[in-house]
């Protein structure tokens, strides 16, 4: 098998994998800094995508943006439920599905989290300016793009 080379001294052939070391890294970080708060990643990621989406999300959506698969995404939801942080609802588009929201509990957590997740971030960021991050954001949602284009037409 033939490859073609490639130009090591272009950025973008190490981009891919700056980005992913960075992005275990950042995690990796964020959660060692909120496991010592008390919270783990069972419990504030599912928190956050549902504060994302205030209409909730179904099980399917909340596993995938998780990327976890849907019997751990089960024993996850009801642990939150238990805890009163979010609940089942009727989906009014759909009556035999179900709807995961926050409860006015799940939003009190939220509002901790993403209060603790700001003060280290901007720790974190404390050596950038606003327009470099601006930046870097614009750059992200531009590859993000290019990813959902690149997914649609393989699928």
């Amino acid at each position: 098998m033939h490859f073609m080379t490639t130009d090591d001294t272009s950025p973008k052939t190490k981009f891919g994998f700056q980005l992913v070391m960075l992005t275990r890294r950042w995690r990796k970080a964020i959660h060692t800094e909120l496991a010592a708060s008390g919270l783990t990643d069972a419990t504030w990621a599912p928190l956050v995508h549902l504060d994302a989406e205030r209409d909730g999300l179904s099980q399917t959506a909340l596993a995938d943006r998780l990327a976890l698969d849907s019997s751990t995404v089960v024993r996850l939801i009801d642990l939150l439920a238990e805890r009163e942080l979010i609940e089942r609802q009727v989906d009014p588009d759909d009556r035999r599905a179900r709807r995961l929201v926050l409860t006015d509990k799940g939003d009190v957590e939220v509002a901790r989290i993403k209060h603790h997740l700001a003060e280290f971030e901007a720790e974190l960021l404390k050596d950038l300016t606003d327009d470099e991050v601006r930046d870097v954001i614009r750059v992200l949602e531009k590859i993000s793009t290019a990813l959902d284009i690149s997914q649609e037409t393989r699928g």
